[in-house]
């Protein structure tokens, strides 16, 4: 589903199972070699990034479609628990407390971190990227 913020920008969630069930997650940021560090760093530079609009709104992941989710390379899967932050909410007016919110703490393009975790050094976040693929 594509959700248009004051119709100036797009932000896209995924729904996880039935379309009457909240069950949906909010793609936040990504990073990608190459291109400047923060180009998706939060929902609505993501979907700029990858021209996600509208037009996708109710539409299925698939690459024959044009957006897909990639399986998670096997880099991500050996990480320890202590590479992912999980964090409360933010951008929201209601459950701010719920720690709904994961980001991999080596990655430079997370919207806003939680309080007291530094940003990585660049050489930090791209050897995590380059081990995974990319990301």
């Amino acid at each position: 589903m594509v959700e248009g913020l004051l119709d100036l920008h797009h932000c896209e969630l995924v729904v996880t199972g039935r379309a009457d069930l909240a069950n949906g997650v909010l793609l936040r940021a990504v990073a990608l070699p190459g291109e400047p560090e923060r180009i998706a760093a939060g929902p609505a530079l993501l979907a700029r990034r990858f021209a996600i609009d509208r037009r996708h709104d109710a539409g299925q992941c698939h690459p024959g479609k044009g957006l897909w989710l990639a399986p998670r390379p096997a880099a991500l899967e050996a990480l320890p628990p202590e590479a992912v932050m999980q964090t409360t909410r933010i951008g929201i007016t209601q459950g701010q407390q719920w720690p709904w919110r994961w980001y991999l703490r080596a990655s430079r393009s997370v919207s806003k971190r939680a309080q007291g975790d530094p940003m990585p050094r660049v050489a930090e976040a791209w050897v995590l990227a380059e081990g995974a693929g990319g990301f």
